[in-house]
């Protein structure tokens, strides 16, 4: 029997039909979003404004030159590529590396990453040897300055705990008067102001602790004078916290046109704390007491700051063969 055609029966060639397929959505960890996140965990456990700056600088930075949205299409060719892109110093870029690979690091630790991939990622530069400070040098700064002048006094007062004490300009910028101990001729630091967050005991020589003495009576005139309320051991002329930006510190500014105008060339907040790592050194021959003293965590740290050389190790291993 035939089948009879009805309305059911339609007459059309087998069209071509295509499913539209639906767009893959990413569920991968989005660069920023990790970012924020490891910003929040850094700011947490303490770590300084200026660290939580490099970080968001450093990532932002490769997000706009390589366009890359996802932790996941991060791979050593796309840091290389970054990398050369860059119209800056090989230091330089090293610097940018360092930073993106601490974060990278972050990022593994909080599970996004299965291996350490970006380890492999390195620049070839040539080490500078940075000179420290010389007696010399602070001598000569400290006898063209005038100590009637507030500014002056104060630049002196810190020039002397860098290459004395081996402090940080940030730890200098932080301190409050709190931590000066007079009576036992110390100071007392504790984890707030320092890098590492870890306290620490410095003895004071009787000329920082007299300068000390003039300055604080000074800062509490200006402080007076223009109704201002902190306890920072150093201040501005009108008594505000001599930084005044995660980059910027009014100490810094004033060293660096001391060498301008004075041709002192090592007298920077770098050359000062590495003047007082190496007469530590000269003096002591102890690289856990430099290290100690310095405030790191790693004595490779220390010698990379010493620049120790191979020989010098030598030699004073051979006193105990």
């Amino acid at each position: 029997m035939t089948k009879k055609k009805g309305i059911f029966d339609i007459q059309i060639e087998q069209p071509l039909i295509q499913v539209r397929m639906r767009e893959e959505k990413r569920n991968d960890v989005a660069i920023e979003q990790a970012l924020s996140v490891i910003l929040k965990q850094l700011e947490v456990s303490g770590c300084r404004e200026r660290t939580l700056y490099d970080y968001s600088t450093i990532v932002h930075y490769f997000i706009r030159d390589t366009n890359v949205v996802y932790l996941i299409d991060i791979t050593s060719d796309v840091i290389y590529s970054w990398l050369e892109q860059m119209n800056v110093k090989n230091t330089t870029k090293l610097t940018r590396l360092k930073c993106f690979k601490a974060f990278l690091g972050r990022c593994f630790d909080n599970g996004w990453f299965t291996n350490k991939f970006w380890r492999s990622v390195n620049i070839k530069v040539d080490t500078e040897i940075k000179e420290g400070a010389t007696d010399e040098d602070v001598n000569l700064l400290l006898s063209v300055l005038d100590y009637t002048k507030f500014l002056d006094l104060r630049n002196a007062t810190a020039i002397l705990l860098m290459y004395r004490c081996g402090l940080r300009i940030g730890t200098i910028a932080r301190m409050k008067e709190k931590h000066v101990d007079f009576v036992n001729q110390r100071l007392q630091l504790d984890g707030e102001v320092m890098k590492n967050h870890k306290g620490l005991i410095l003895p004071l020589d009787e000329q920082m602790s007299v300068l000390l003495q003039i300055m604080m009576k000074q800062n509490d005139l200006i402080r007076d004078e223009y109704k201002e309320v902190n306890d920072n051991l150093f201040i501005t002329i009108k008594g505000k916290p001599t930084t005044n930006s995660i980059t910027s510190n009014s100490i810094q500014k004033q060293l660096r046109n001391y060498t301008v105008k004075y041709g002192i060339k090592n007298i920077n907040p770098h050359a000062l704390r590495r003047g007082f790592a190496k007469n530590l050194y000269a003096k002591s021959n102890d690289l856990l007491l430099v290290s100690k003293a310095l405030g790191h965590n790693d004595l490779s740290v220390t010698t990379k700051y010493l620049h120790t050389e191979l020989t010098d190790v030598s030699d004073k291993l051979r006193n105990y063969l």
